[in-house]
């Protein structure tokens, strides 16, 4: 990508391919390495502003850079004369525990700002029983039938 050209802007998929890298990420992380594996992994380049603006990508490289810093500190968990069935499997469990905890975190913060708008809604008068409305329903086959008239109108 030339430097021209601009990103694509990041889609909740995006978003998740970006997370699942931080999760299982290992080793000294800074923005620019995430960066470079980023534009590996989804060939775009962004900037570190951009991933910063979007909350799950931001916590979850928080997080991740803290419980590297705590690891380090930890004497080391793996031996050399371990098998390597062990050691991938030791790393799967260490890949599940990083998203388990940043879940945890994001399931938090979706509660509490949950909470937030329950109290804001009732403030503004709004029940439980109209909060829980269902949607409107998307009435696509009105649109079939009106192009099917507009098709027949023309021939």
């Amino acid at each position: 990508m030339s430097k021209h050209e601009r990103a694509k802007n990041l889609d909740d998929k995006a978003i998740a391919d970006i997370v699942s890298i931080i999760d299982g990420w290992s080793g000294k992380l800074t923005w620019d390495l995430l960066l470079e594996a980023v534009e590996k992994r989804l060939r775009q380049r962004y900037t570190r502003q951009t991933l910063n603006n979007h909350t799950r990508i931001a916590e979850a490289f928080r997080l991740r850079k803290k419980t590297l810093a705590e690891q380090a500190l930890q004497p080391g968990r793996r031996r050399l004369d371990m098998s390597p069935e062990l050691d991938a499997a030791l790393q799967r469990i260490e890949l599940l525990e990083a998203m388990n905890l940043r879940l945890t975190l994001e399931n938090d913060r979706l509660l509490e700002q949950f909470v937030r708008w329950a109290y804001n809604a009732s403030t503004r008068g709004l029940d439980k029983n109209f909060l829980d409305q269902p949607l409107p329903v998307i009435q696509r086959d009105r649109t079939k039938v009106t192009m099917e008239e507009l098709n027949r109108r023309r021939g």
